[in-house]
């Protein structure tokens, strides 16, 4: 049995020499790259620090303390108060309201949307040829525009004197409300506003996901015998899961937060039947109320994580 063969201990020293200096040793220009690389972040870095991580970290600080306007002065000499702040928004029977009426934008608002913005997609993807890139534009240019111009034209279309919706109303007998001013109709003017609004960007979306789906999948599936509304129950809605993931996400994201509608058009009314979480919280900081505010908003934070992460559960694509 032959003898295990051992090395020098100065060839070990030598051998683990090279290995340290080797991995130290970097070339002149990797260390000039680094170096710029840094210097080129170094401004993103501190305006990233000043403006949005240290103010993260302020809210989050404030809103276990009961800071008023008053303490601005001295924002580090407030009391804290653990989680009053936010026991105290599950006791307020108005934001309570508000969470209803921003969990009824949802979930009217957001599959409103994405059914308007799929049909859409697919009357463009398939039953449209002539002028598609215009009505591609059309359907698009109310994301881009103003919520102050899109506000002059809803409220002139809902207008309960001489509006156009009303009018075509009364060319067929039917008297109709006044939309922005009424607690059954003002949600619901709101949420056809918000579906105008924001179905383009949907829409786009749902239309590139489209243009991904394998024409032989739906040749296949005509083969068969399957018909056009089967083909795309069984063919193009699972191959769209992915797409319909994301709209669905991102829609839910910015509904939740919606503030801009009911400030604009009904500055929360009326009796706060149009009243969002988000502009309840936007109130409570113009009062000067920062701390109250600041657990206001994280727990909006809380819901959308909540309902993203439930949408993840039930819309992602599962492996087999």
């Amino acid at each position: 049995m032959a003898a295990p063969t051992t090395t020098p201990p100065s060839q070990q020293g030598r051998g683990k020499h090279k290995a340290t200096s080797s991995r130290s040793s970097r070339p002149p220009g990797a260390v000039r790259e680094e170096r710029a690389g840094w210097i080129l972040t170094l401004p993103f870095l501190l305006l990233f620090l000043v403006f949005t991580a240290w103010p993260v970290v302020q809210s989050v600080f404030f809103s276990f303390t009961d800071i008023h306007n008053r303490d601005l002065r001295t924002p580090f000499a407030v009391n804290f108060v653990a989680f009053d702040q936010y026991t105290k928004a599950f006791a307020d029977p108005q934001f309570q309201h508000a969470a209803f009426n921003t969990a009824y934008f949802v979930v009217v608002g957001v599959p409103l949307t994405m059914a308007i913005a799929l049909a859409a997609a697919v009357v463009l993807n398939s039953g449209i040829s002539k002028f598609r890139s215009v009505f591609r534009l059309g359907f698009y240019t109310p994301v881009i525009t103003s919520i102050v111009a899109v506000a002059v034209v809803w409220r002139f279309l809902l207008n309960p004197e001489s509006g156009l919706v009303n009018t075509v109303l009364a060319w067929v007998g039917i008297d109709g409300p006044n939309w922005l001013g009424s607690t059954t109709w003002a949600m619901p003017s709101l949420i056809a506003m918000a579906t105008w609004r924001n179905f383009g960007t949907a829409m786009i979306i749902f239309l590139a996901g489209l243009q991904a789906v394998p024409i032989m999948l739906h040749e296949a599936a005509a083969i068969d015998g399957a018909n056009a509304w089967q083909r795309f129950v069984n063919v193009t809605l699972p191959i769209l899961r992915p797409t319909i993931l994301f709209v669905s996400v991102t829609t839910a994201i910015g509904y939740l937060q919606f503030f801009e509608e009911p400030f604009v058009m009904t500055q929360g009314g009326p009796l706060d039947s149009t009243l969002s979480a988000s502009m309840y919280t936007y109130q409570q900081f113009s009062f000067g109320n920062y701390g109250y505010a600041a657990a206001l908003s994280y727990l909006i934070f809380v819901v959308i994580v909540i309902v993203t992460v439930v949408q993840f559960r039930f819309l992602s694509e599962r492996e087999d």
